[in-house]
């Protein structure tokens, strides 16, 4: 894989992620011990996903990919839990 492919898989994962964190949402009453599971999950993915635009930043695709993904999977994962609401898009979360 060379450094093309790497930027356009960085460049679509951070495309894909900020799609999904503008679409969840928590799903849970505030201050609530769920809301506050709810609160780590999207705290978790939204520091990743920060990490990752730092890491395209700087050159680091590699990284900055990996970034992405682990932000997206936070997301997904707390989709998957019920702390958090993909709104039923199957196209960015896994739902069953």
């Amino acid at each position: 894989m060379d450094d093309n492919d790497l930027r356009q898989m960085a460049q679509k994962y951070r495309a894909l992620t900020e799609r999904a964190l503008k679409k969840v949402s928590i799903k849970a009453k505030s201050g609530s011990r769920d809301f506050e599971r709810a609160e780590d999950f999207l705290s978790m993915a939204r520091d990743y996903f920060n990490d990752g635009k730092h890491f395209e930043q700087q050159g680091d695709l590699l990284l900055a990919l990996a970034a992405y993904s682990y932000a997206h999977a936070w997301l997904d994962a707390g989709v998957r839990a019920g702390f958090l609401d993909g709104k039923r898009d199957s196209k960015l979360f896994t739902l069953s």
